[in-house]
């Protein structure tokens, strides 16, 4: 996956014809940006949310089941055949524990679905860095929603967590996450050692979507 990334939360904000729309805007502004930036729609919009954009389309979550008697679960194979390119593991918001999160890492491997991981601590990041996931996202859940950027409340710790990482499993890409709002959020997060951004409010909230997704994408293309 191209680098840098911008990873759009659409949680459950939008869906249908709204959800489509915002796809459309995210895959525009990439397109003329030249930045790569991927989202994640509900469940039920995943499929045709991908046949109409060329960025890439996330899951929100991913249950560690295979085909079987599952009722009300989301498999990695369902996922995959809806069209997604990869899906969010143990947001803030779904949180689970290590041992499910080492279950859908290797079945989303296995599928062939990039992982993207959340932590809130640096603690269970070095735990789920060793499963090896293409990406780890740190979020403080404090600051989610806040407009407070973890990348500028909190630079000690996103820094000592990218090079802790780095150092712990060099192949594992860090991103960050909460409070990011403005393009200088962006631009610090990436100065900080991440290869992106995961957000939500700041974008699905917005009046003008593709206005602050310019914002941001300008900030990257200064870096």
């Amino acid at each position: 996956m191209e680098l840098p990334l911008i990873l759009i939360n659409f949680k459950c904000f939008f869906s249908g014809k709204k959800a489509l729309n915002l796809a459309k805007i995210c895959d525009q502004v990439s397109k003329n940006y030249k930045v790569n930036i991927a989202i994640a729609p509900q469940f039920t919009d995943i499929a045709s949310i991908a046949k109409s954009v060329k960025i890439p389309v996330f899951a929100q979550h991913l249950d560690a089941v295979e085909k079987g008697a599952f009722t009300g679960h989301v498999s990695a194979e369902a996922l995959k055949e809806a069209g997604a390119k990869g899906v969010i593991i143990n947001h803030s918001e779904k949180k689970l524990p290590i041992e499910e999160i080492e279950k859908c890492v290797a079945i989303a491997k296995k599928h062939k679905l990039i992982t993207v991981c959340c932590t809130d601590s640096l603690e269970e990041g070095k735990k789920i860095a060793k499963l090896k996931p293409d990406f780890i996202a740190y979020e403080d859940p404090v600051l989610i929603g806040t407009g407070k950027a973890i990348s500028r409340v909190k630079p000690d710790s996103v820094k000592e967590f990218v090079e802790v990482l780095r150092d712990l499993e060099p192949k594992v890409k860090v991103l960050c996450g909460a409070g990011i709002s403005r393009g200088e959020d962006v631009a610090k997060a990436l100065e900080l050692g991440t290869v992106g951004v995961l957000v939500a409010s700041s974008v699905v909230k917005a009046k003008n979507p593709k206005k602050i997704l310019t914002e941001f994408l300008n900030f990257i293309r200064k870096k």
